[in-house]
This record gives C-alpha cells, sequence and structure tokens, in this order.
C-alpha cells in the first residue's frame, strides 16, 4: 500500500476533504449561533375566537428559545397543540427575522356527556365553554357516528322547525333524541332517516297545529308512529258551603229600666224620711 503513490494520493485528498468539511461545518456553527439573527416577531394567524394573546406570548416565554435559525419548530409546533382549542397548528420560518403561527381552532358542535367538548370532525377535546350546546351520549367508539348522524338528523327536523337538544346511541345502537321543548323521539336501530322523515312531515302539516305539547313520540313502528300527549290535570270545583240563615238575637230588657226602678225607690225613701223629721 506505501508504494502505491495513487492509493496515498486518494487517502490525501479525502482527509483533505474531510478536513474542509468540518471546517466549514464548524464555521456554520458559529455563525448560527451568534446573537445577529435574533427571532424578532412571532405571527399568529387563524381565525381565532379562543386563543388569546396572552397565551401566545406564554408559550413565547416559555418554549421558544434559540435564534432564526436554531428554534427548534417541532417543539414550537408542540408547544401550541397544547393550547385548548388548537386542532392543528403549523410553524415556519420568514426571512428575516420571523416566526409565522398558523392556528386552526376546534369549532365545538355538542358536548360529550359532561366529559368532553365535540368538534365539528367528531373529535374530542378539552375546553371550557358557556355556550348552549347539545349533548351526546354513546359508546366510547361512536364519537364520530353519533355526530354524522345529528347532522342528518338536524336537516329533517328543522323542515319542522324541531331543534335537537341531545342525541344517545345506545350500546345495543338504538337511538333517541330529545328536543329542546322536551320531547323525547325513539327512533330504534334501523331506517331511522325514513322513519324521521315520515314524522317530520306529519308533525309540520299535522301534530304542529293541535297545540299540543308531545312529550314522546315512537317512530319503531312499521307503518306508522305513536305520541304520546301530557296528561291533563282534572280541575274539580270545590264543594259549596250551605248557606247559613240568619236568626235576629232576642231583645234584652234594657238595664236602664232597673236602674230607673232603683232610682226611684231611693228617691221615695228620701222623701219618706223627710217627712218624719
Amino acid at each position: 500500500m506505501w508504494d502505491k503513490p495513487r492509493i496515498l494520493n486518494w487517502l490525501a485528498n479525502l482527509l483533505y476533504a474531510l478536513a474542509v468539511v468540518l471546517m466549514l461545518y464548524a464555521l456554520l456553527f458559529v455563525v448560527v449561533h451568534l446573537p445577529i439573527f435574533p427571532l424578532r416577531e412571532v405571527k399568529v394567524e387563524g381565525q381565532l375566537a379562543h386563543v388569546n394573546r396572552e397565551q401566545v406570548k406564554l408559550i413565547v416565554a416559555k418554549h421558544l428559545k434559540g435564534n432564526f435559525f436554531t428554534l427548534d419548530l417541532i417543539k414550537t409546533r408542540d408547544a401550541f397543540e397544547k393550547l385548548p382549542w388548537a386542532r392543528n397548528v403549523s410553524v415556519r420560518r420568514r426571512w428575516p427575522g420571523t416566526l409565522s403561527v398558523v392556528i386552526e381552532e376546534h369549532q365545538a358542535l355538542a358536548r360529550w356527556g359532561n366529559i368532553a367538548l365535540v368538534n365539528t370532525h367528531g373529535e374530542l377535546f378539552h375546553a371550557a365553554s358557556d355556550a348552549e350546546l347539545p349533548v351526546f351520549f354513546g359508546p366510547g367508539n361512536g364519537v364520530m357516528e353519533v355526530t354524522k348522524s345529528y347532522g342528518d338528523f338536524s336537516k329533517i327536523l328543522n323542515q319542522a322547525d324541531i331543534k335537537i337538544a341531545q342525541v344517545t346511541l345506545s350500546p345495543r345502537r338504538a337511538w333517541e333524541i330529545k328536543t329542546d321543548k322536551n320531547m323525547l323521539i325513539a327512533l330504534g336501530r334501523t331506517d331511522m332517516d325514513l322513519r324521521l322523515n315520515k314524522f317530520s312531515a306529519a308533525y309540520k302539516s299535522t301534530l304542529s297545529q293541535l297545540n299540543v305539547g308531545i312529550k314522546y313520540a315512537d317512530l319503531r313502528y312499521p307503518n306508522g308512529f305513536a305520541v304520546r300527549k301530557p296528561p291533563q290535570l282534572a280541575i274539580k270545583p270545590l264543594p259549596e258551603a250551605p248557606a247559613k240563615s240568619l236568626k235576629p238575637a232576642p231583645a234584652k230588657a234594657p238595664k236602664v229600666e232597673t236602674q230607673t226602678k232603683v232610682e226611684v225607690q231611693a228617691l221615695a225613701k228620701g222623701v219618706n224620711n223627710e217627712q218624719s223629721t
């Protein structure tokens, strides 16, 4: 090997090239870490209704470490995705010193029991909301199914001006709907849309005109449905008390006469005494 100059020249060139690469890497490393490339601006974009400035400032102060080149974009994205209302986050650098953050927020559609919120994509997320939202109940793997069915049921019932307040999917895959007027609708496990369309049409044309608050509708019959109205309380009039006859009380002898007699007797005695003297 040592007596072959061609191989020795090849090894020398290789070592020289490695040395140049290492020197360039070291130079680049030093330049990149110099404070001459600071991160001057963090620009947050998106239709934001719940992510506020204070939350962004906290993430910038706690998680954004380094300059424009050394900032870890993956860790930065993960920090923003921990926000309760953040669904998707994209992060990129913009020369010369800007970090662009695009946040897609969750759009709350309903509540999943009292555990979490459901967004319009049928995904659960944990955040605080005081909005009036319908409530979903169902098995843990049925969030997407309940969300899709809620959309289908709402389109049908909106034609009859009926608003859904609660949707329940039982472990046996049976469906129930509760409206904002406390009417319970039993759909069963099959042909839910067909049954609901028949009920919606009948409710719009007939039932809503009766001015009767229907509390329960059973749509599980093959050729129709049954409804139940709230029981009406029978109000009975109270029995009238018998009229009492008022009789005048017997007149009593006035005491004036007695007093007069006593006075007359006293006067008579006084006259007799005067005559005897």
